[in-house]
């Protein structure tokens, strides 16, 4: 293939989704709505955990900061996408394919740390609960939000920065929805050692180690839960950490099967549709399970609702 110097690169080209030409009508209209629910969606949850006085507490301080992730996750990825349906133009220039690609990195790690705090929150909470509101006060979350912005930082400018003295051959066909890590160095016709090497240490770091951390922290969690003597303590200790573990489970069980354990006949089909799981399904369905999961979400719900019919009447 003819190599040219990554200077050179002024635009890729995004194949998308392996959607007929016939039904792309119909596809913008269905990820215009995902799109649209999954950001009224989570700034409701935002806004309840604002407006309500009970909900001012760590877990709720994790979940907002979790909404708003999932607003910009979603934000990277599916209005180019719906651009590209409407439109029919399916390039991307250099620097916004770049750009995309270090965001898309940068909010996929700060879910990791994010949905790590919330478990370690949990875990204090069930198996500390006298001393949960000594350690888990407002400058513990605050470092905790920080170190996660700053790690997630890191590890996509890192990515960034290595990708960007590749050079690209001829062929600027990306066979994907987004500017993928894995389908850019694909494109490549430098040596990629040395970001295959970055990919694998950031993936221990940013996907395993916490991912490791949560399976730790609801297996004390389940021992401490195992050891109350009474039915109702067990489930009033499994309704308050229910929501995450579904959260965890939905986001984790597609992208380890995607980038841990491809399949060596996987299709690209089959790959995308993957990829629109944990890109655009899993920030929509967090909004439904943590409002209709919990109690207490549900409460300031109607006690929103409630306070804005007296103040309409």
């Amino acid at each position: 293939m003819k190599r040219v110097n990554q200077s050179s690169v002024s635009k890729f080209l995004l194949l998308g989704l392996p959607i007929l030409p016939e039904q792309q009508g119909v596809f913008f209209v269905l990820f215009l709505g995902v799109y649209l629910t999954t950001v009224l969606g989570n700034l409701l949850i935002i806004l309840l955990i604002r407006l309500d006085p009970r909900l001012h507490t760590p877990m709720y301080f994790f979940l907002s900061h979790l909404a708003l992730t999932d607003i910009f996750f979603s934000s990277v990825t599916v209005p180019k996408m719906l651009i590209n349906i409407q439109t029919q133009d399916q390039s991307i220039p250099y620097a916004v394919c770049i750009t995309q690609m270090y965001f898309f990195l940068f909010f996929t790690g700060l879910d990791d740390f994010l949905l790590t705090s919330m478990a370690y929150d949990r875990y204090m909470a069930i198996c500390h609960p006298l001393h949960y509101s000594t350690i888990m006060g407002q400058g513990l979350c605050t470092l905790l939000i920080t170190v996660s912005w700053i790690l997630s930082c890191a590890n996509a400018l890192c990515h960034t920065l290595l990708l960007t003295r590749l050079s690209f051959c001829a062929d600027h066909t990306i066979p994907h929805f987004f500017c993928d890590l894995g389908a850019l160095l694909k494109l490549s016709c430098s040596d990629t050692s040395l970001n295959e090497l970055a990919i694998f240490t950031a993936g221990v770091a940013v996907i395993v180690l916490p991912f490791i951390c949560i399976l730790i922290s609801y297996a004390r969690i389940g021992v401490t839960i195992l050891k109350v003597p009474s039915t109702k303590g067990i489930c009033k200790a499994l309704s308050t950490c229910g929501s995450h573990l579904s959260v965890v489970s939905l986001y984790y069980r597609t992208i380890i099967g995607l980038y841990f354990f491809p399949s060596s006949n996987t299709s690209r089909d089959k790959s995308t549709i993957a990829s629109v799981m944990y890109t655009v399904v899993t920030p929509l369905l967090n909004p439904f399970i943590y409002s209709l999961r919990n109690r207490d979400m549900k409460g300031a719900l109607e006690r929103l609702l409630h306070r804005a019919k007296v103040l309409s009447q």
